[in-house]
């Protein structure tokens, strides 16, 4: 008799060691299962998820979920050639209506040099302002679309942000001056130095700008600091809080924000990223901020007599 309770402890604490390891096993299943779904969400591969464990339940998990990754690779692949289709599609027709808009241009142009009425003079420049605007839309469009359909080979350079910021301005001024803005500018005594892809980076400052034509409620500042934050500024009695956060989407626009095609962001946000840089918006209290960062990334290397763009390069 005195045998029995030991007994029982025994077969107690070994129904416990057993409940212990089959805990231990499901919670190492659960996390492998965790990190596998997370590294095939993160890459494009086609291998499935498994685990050690035999545990039934844990097999039809783990089969439930290779399942519904089964369909979202489906849906990518989908969505991804949809998008290339869509990129295609606006590069054709962008192409194709280049040569009628030439044709319809160069024909305006002679009537133009033809003597008529005040009437249809009215009517000639009601025209050409139409199918100037058409054209530069059609121009955007077939930008935008070689933009996010190029791969660019990487080719980068020194650049200094503090001149370039400068150069932006400078190409940029008549159409500020024209929306009476004059830009506050501070940048810092030191060359904030970036190897970037030049073209790429004053795109993104023109459509930035470009951006603060359009909304600016008539100020506009910029401060350029040591770590690489470029950060624009102004007035913007049209946004709100909600607006702001689509103003990268493509094609969204803001019915105040004049007859632009939306995608001038969205265009600066692809560069930046290309860049291993970040562009992003917010709106309070009436201000609209949009801030670009360059982080450093590897050091400068020494800047010598001739090289473009290099540290110590001087300011404009």
């Amino acid at each position: 008799m005195g045998y029995v309770p030991y007994i029982l402890c025994v077969l107690l604490l070994l129904a416990v060691l057993l409940l212990l390891w089959k805990i231990q096993l499901l919670r190492r299943s659960a996390e492998e299962l965790r990190r596998g779904l997370q590294e095939r969400l993160e890459t494009d591969t086609n291998t499935l998820l498994s685990i050690p464990s035999r545990d039934k339940a844990m097999c039809r998990l783990a089969a439930g979920l290779n399942s519904q990754l089964r369909l979202l690779r489906q849906e990518r692949r989908r969505c991804q050639q949809g998008d290339r289709e869509l990129k295609d599609a606006v590069t054709n027709i962008s192409h194709d209506l280049r040569t009628p808009l030439t044709a319809i241009c160069g024909y305006l142009d002679l009537l133009e040099g033809e003597e008529m009425s005040e009437t249809a003079a009215r009517y000639l420049a009601s025209i050409r302002g139409r199918t100037d605007h058409l054209r530069g839309l059609t121009e955007e469009f077939f930008r935008y679309s070689a933009v996010l359909s190029a791969e660019r080979d990487g080719r980068r350079e020194q650049v200094s942000l503090n001149r370039a910021v400068e150069e932006s301005l400078a190409a940029w001024y008549a159409v500020l001056s024209a929306k009476n803005i004059a830009p506050e500018v501070c940048l810092p005594e030191v060359q904030v130095i970036r190897r970037l892809d030049p073209e790429a980076l004053s795109r993104v400052l023109g459509n930035v700008l470009s951006n603060a034509a359009k909304y600016s409620g008539g100020d506009l500042n910029i401060t350029l600091e040591e770590n690489g934050t470029l950060a624009f500024s102004n007035a913007a009695p049209s946004l709100t809080p909600v607006l702001a956060e689509k103003l990268f989407d493509r094609y969204f626009t803001v019915e105040s924000g004049g007859q632009g095609t939306g995608i001038g962001l969205s265009i600066a946000r692809h560069l930046m990223e290309q860049m291993d840089g970040s562009v992003t918006a917010d709106w309070r209290e009436g201000v609209l901020r949009v801030r670009l960062h360059f982080p450093a990334g590897e050091p400068p290397m020494p800047h010598f007599p001739g090289q473009t763009g290099g540290e110590g390069t001087p300011a404009a």
